[in-house]
């Protein structure tokens, strides 16, 4: 059983651990001060410690049938008031203490020492400091990725244009960039435009696309919407549909899955699993004491084709409604491999097999759509959409994308398919008040090298996705890849980069294009988008240097 902390615990546990810091080290103190008196005492006492305990014995029998019986409360009242006095002698001892409720001699060291990294892992760690060889080598420290979030966009001013450009033009002017380039930088806080290359030129944005699709589908459907895949039960006979309700993520991996659409408060919203849809249409069936039926499968919810205009590839499965595990052939949960060439089909199966394993004896007859008069047997929910935008954009995960993408066709009326979801796209990011003037989707994932965005466009959505009056938007930044962490991006960037650890941003990647878009917080505690696109590069490796040097670049440079 998992026991949820408390509330009031979780608000209070970084000021403890504060308290806790600043006091260990006088406890130690007072300990070794303190040793050396305590052993000369313990000396001194013991001979009447000895008699004492002689007398005790003999009266231990009479005195236990006198003495009042302290209760429990008691005992713990006493304890209790014996603690606080101990500790509010050592918090004292501690201080002094500031206003926001920080010791001040700890936040003066936390400023002497704040360029080390963690525990094991200071800057000397597994050098020529002396330390074992093998030891852990240095973190990567990165405060101003925390200093940007704390506050709005940091105190100092923004970056000068003319600075920026001395800084930022030989990078994205490199040969390895291509002849096609565009690049904007802007000001989160005010949302002015730092540094322009063409920032009005529609480009082939590749999966920086999916930064368009993240924030369509958050305003769009919101990011607490869910995704279900449920099971029907047809009038009068023993007929059950599976419905498809485009959750790419819906596992038959029971590590991944545990999410029901009756449990998934309890559970804190894992992956919607088919094992828990089998285990409740199961109950469902029995309760109307059906042990052998029949299994059909609908995925009428989405139009058009199923498959990507770039035909068949490792890097997206058909996009149906139904499927388990992004149709993935093999342990994977991203990146491209081998795909089914019927998921729909083969999730049918996988649950046909559960139903069997749970007494329910299921012939499958294939494809068939539900009547209105069927009732509801069974259902499991996606995460919340939040979350779903965050793996696809960590990920580059192309099935979720395609998702998403239908998801806002279904909010906002649009045909549910590659063409119906990129209008609807574009149709949402306008209605935010973004400039889309130029820009086309032509799907949700940026396979397709018939998107066009812009770095303006780019940029805006970054900062809109800062904005207080736009929380919802919030995973936007939240999912994007952290250099040489997390995602995409954790190759990307060596331990002893500038941008590590302080670059957060979406990459792209087609044959001949390579783009990155994301955010940074600067030298001077500014909070940056940036949005950099080159198409029609020879040196994809090259290319990617060029990129992720510009944005380290924005990390480092005060540029005033």
């Amino acid at each position: 059983m998992v026991v949820p902390e408390p509330k009031v615990w979780r608000a209070a546990r970084p000021h403890v651990v504060r308290v806790a810091r600043a006091v260990k080290p006088g406890v130690v103190r007072i300990g070794h001060a303190v040793k050396p008196g305590a052993a000369r005492v313990a000396q001194a006492v013991k001979p009447g410690v000895v008699r004492a305990a002689s007398a005790v014995t003999a009266r231990s029998s009479q005195l236990a049938r006198s003495t009042k019986k302290l209760t429990t409360l008691q005992f713990t009242a006493g304890a209790a008031t014996l603690g606080l006095v101990l500790t509010a002698g050592a918090v004292a001892a501690a201080g002094p203490w500031d206003s926001s409720g920080q010791r001040t001699a700890e936040r003066d060291w936390a400023a002497s020492r704040g360029g080390e990294g963690g525990a094991d892992h200071g800057r000397n760690s597994g050098t020529s400091s002396g330390a074992a060889a093998g030891a852990p080598k240095p973190a990567p420290s990165a405060p101003f990725v925390l200093s940007g979030l704390g506050g709005a966009s940091g105190a100092g001013s923004a970056p000068g244009g003319d600075a920026l450009a001395a800084a930022l033009d030989p990078l994205l002017n490199a040969p390895a960039l291509g002849p096609r380039r565009a690049a904007a930088v802007v000001d989160v806080a005010t949302g002015e435009l730092l540094y322009a290359q063409g920032v009005d030129d529609a480009l082939t944005p590749a999966s920086t696309t999916k930064i368009a699709t993240a924030a369509a589908a958050l305003s769009a459907a919101g990011p607490d919407h869910r995704i279900q895949t449920r099971t029907v039960l047809e009038p009068d006979s023993a007929d059950v549909v599976l419905v498809g309700g485009g959750d790419p993520t819906l596992t038959a991996d029971k590590d991944r899955g545990g999410t029901s659409r009756s449990s998934e408060v309890e559970s804190g919203g894992g992956y919607a699993s088919l094992s828990s849809l089998a285990d409740e249409t199961a109950t469902a069936l029995e309760k109307r004491h059906l042990n052998e039926i029949t299994l059909t499968y609908d995925t009428s919810l989405y139009d058009g084709p199923e498959q990507h205009t770039i035909g068949e590839n490792p890097n997206l499965a058909l996009v149906t409604p139904l499927m388990v595990d992004e149709a993935r052939l093999n342990d994977s949960s991203s990146g491209p491999t081998k795909r089914s060439k019927n998921p729909a089909a083969d999730a049918t199966a996988k649950f046909a097999d559960l139903l069997e394993d749970r007494g329910i004896k299921t012939k499958i007859k294939g494809l068939g759509e539900t009547t209105k008069n069927a009732k509801e047997l069974a259902a499991v929910s996606s995460p919340p959409l939040s979350t779903l935008v965050e793996r696809m954009l960590t990920n580059s995960d192309n099935d979720i994308a395609e998702a998403l993408a239908r998801q806002v066709a279904l909010a906002t009326g649009e045909q549910p398919s590659f063409e119906g979801g990129a209008a609807a796209i574009k149709k949402e990011l306008k209605k935010l008040e973004l400039p889309v003037d130029g820009v086309e989707f032509a799907d949700g994932s940026g396979l397709s090298r018939g998107n066009e965005l812009t770095p303006a466009l780019l940029t805006a959505l970054l900062a809109e996705s800062a904005a207080p009056s736009h929380p919802e938007l919030r995973p936007v930044l939240t999912g994007l890849p952290v250099a040489g962490f997390t995602g995409t991006l954790t190759t990307r960037y060596t331990p002893d980069a500038s941008g590590t650890g302080v670059v957060r941003a979406k990459t792209g990647t087609l044959t001949g294009v390579n783009t990155l878009a994301g955010t940074v917080v600067d030298a001077e505690g500014r909070l940056l988008s940036f949005a950099f696109l080159a198409t029609e590069t020879t040196d994809a490796t090259g290319a990617q240097r060029a990129l992720d040097a510009a944005a380290s670049t924005l990390a480092t440079c005060g540029c005033r």
